[in-house]
């Protein structure tokens, strides 16, 4: 999948970077799951799905959160568009708070704000047809289209990459990818200016991920979209991505851009994913250091105290477990949540060769 996305985009080449113009902030976040026992139902502990997050968005740009599953990512998207109530911290949505604010009065941003779901075969469904399900938008915002609902729906078919006449047609009659493009354009039907994406691919065949990916990219640039990509899959948040935002745990230990993040990573825990992306060259392989962690991942009932991946760190030292490190900017724009971070005083070095980008790239 990661050579036909690679291929398809021109050398050097990759996702327009926003305007500048902050489009959504968060401050913060919480969420926590109570967990409840006893005939009263009493709460006695508490799911930390996550825990203190803060992020901005820029008009136009991609941001792609990534991370070992249950770490937060989905909850973090479902909190965005407010499908889940967050249990602190604030969400700023062109410069408005919709934190806490009511179904009421969510349902108006519902167009501005949507979401594009991980699996294709329970999101849509399997009773309606294609018309009713991309056209229910429209209907329940009481949209009115120009030419009416049914040349609405035919035309956003049309634009995933779908025939008009599989209007009247049902899910089952279609493969993942068909499917997912449905959703999407589901999702476009209200022309949206932020779409949270929870791992589109991931569902999908491998020979059919970068055709969704590169339909995603081509819908950016076209309607002016902005993307908070879910992703577990490094190759495709490289392909896509203006900025990574790597998360363990229910925090985020690290935030950079996508060129700073893949040639220095300077979290341990980057550090480690990176060398986990498997490399198709052979020679290549040989001269990376695969970096094999220990242990499983804490539970978010009871996470470890101040830095949460110290109990999996080959760094760590005594501070790691007493002091919880800052997500402080250690160059610029790229924040690290780490007392020993890697790569500090180092030149950029793709993690896939070892080597400096430049003989990476001269390599045959």
């Amino acid at each position: 999948m990661t050579a036909e996305a690679e291929a398809s985009s021109p050398a050097g080449s990759g996702p327009t970077s926003g305007s500048g113009e902050e489009l959504l902030s968060v401050s913060g976040l919480q969420k926590h799951f109570p967990v409840r026992r006893g005939l009263l139902q009493r709460k006695v502990a508490a799911v930390q799905a996550v825990d203190g997050l803060d992020f901005t968005v820029t008009k136009g740009e991609t941001l792609s959160l990534v991370g070992e599953s249950g770490c937060g990512k989905t909850t973090t998207g479902r909190l965005i568009t407010r499908l889940l109530e967050p249990t602190a911290g604030k969400i700023v949505f062109e410069g408005r708070d919709i934190s806490h604010i009511s179904a009421g009065k969510m349902r108006p941003l519902r167009r501005d704000v949507q979401m594009i779901f991980q699996d294709p075969y329970s999101s849509l469904n399997p009773r309606h047809t294609v018309g009713t399900i991309v056209g229910a938008p429209f209907k329940l915002q009481k949209v009115k289209t120009e030419h009416g609902i049914k040349r609405a729906v035919q035309d956003l078919l049309e634009l995933v990459g779908l025939s008009p006449e599989h209007y009247n047609r049902y899910p089952h009659e279609f493969s993942g990818g068909q499917r997912q493009r449905i959703g999407i354009a589901r999702t476009l039907a209200l022309r949206p200016k932020l779409i949270v994406a929870d791992e589109p691919v991931s569902a999908l065949d491998v020979s059919i991920q970068a055709q969704v990916v590169n339909l995603l990219e081509d819908l950016q640039n076209e309607l002016d979209l902005t993307y908070v990509m879910i992703a577990h899959d490094l190759s495709v948040v490289r392909h896509v991505s203006d900025r990574v935002a790597v998360m363990y745990l229910g925090k985020i230990v690290e935030l950079a851009n996508r060129t700073d993040l893949y040639e220095r990573p300077m979290h341990p825990y980057t550090v480690a994913l990176l060398s986990a992306v498997p490399i198709p060259d052979t020679a290549r392989r040989r001269r990376r250091e695969r970096i094999r962690l220990t242990g499983d991942v804490p539970s978010p009932i009871n996470p470890p105290p101040a830095c949460r991946f110290h109990t999996r760190c080959w760094k760590a030292q005594e501070i790691c477990s007493t002091e919880e490190p800052p997500l402080a900017e250690l160059a610029p724009g790229h924040r690290v949540a780490c007392h020993f971070p890697e790569n500090l005083d180092k030149p950029p070095v793709d993690p896939t060769t070892n080597e400096p980008p430049a003989a990476a790239a001269e390599a045959p």
